[in-house]
């Protein structure tokens, strides 16, 4: 299926592994962007976010980055702070975010990525861990 659809990824992340298998379970081949290797420029970070209807805090990732170091959870701190330190230190963008033609999300939990898709899952998806997302006639399981 011909969708526009991007995924900022890291490979590294299983949940970010388990997004792209079902846009993929889909029959969707997105367009794969390494946000790590290549970050969004600080304007479209800002329209992600704004577009994902969240505040820059809540696109912060804590777990395995420089969050602490930084005293981010500092609450004074501004968006514009927020955002800087996430275009310094791209590890802080929480992942995976998909940009669909039905809206931008944060796909965590994984399944999230459900509600962005414009097509069915052509078949049933378990997660790495083994969970089952949707079954064999391609249904979200409860």
């Amino acid at each position: 299926m011909a969708v526009d659809l991007i995924i900022y990824h890291n490979p590294e992340c299983g949940t970010s592994r388990n997004t792209l298998a079902m846009i993929r379970n889909a029959g969707i081949e997105p367009h794969v962007v390494e946000y790590l290797k290549t970050p969004p420029a600080r304007a479209l970070l800002v329209e992600l976010i704004e577009r994902a209807g969240m505040a820059p805090r809540e696109l912060l990732r804590e777990k395995g980055t420089p969050y602490a170091e930084l005293g981010l959870g500092d609450t004074s701190l501004t968006d514009d702070a927020l955002v800087d330190a996430m275009m310094a230190h791209p590890i802080l963008i929480n992942r995976p975010l998909v940009v669909s033609p039905l809206g931008v999300k944060l796909c965590r939990p994984s399944e999230a990525v459900l509600d962005l898709l414009p097509s069915d899952q052509l078949g049933a998806f378990a997660k790495e861990d083994g969970e089952q997302v949707v079954d064999a006639t391609g249904q979200r399981v409860a």
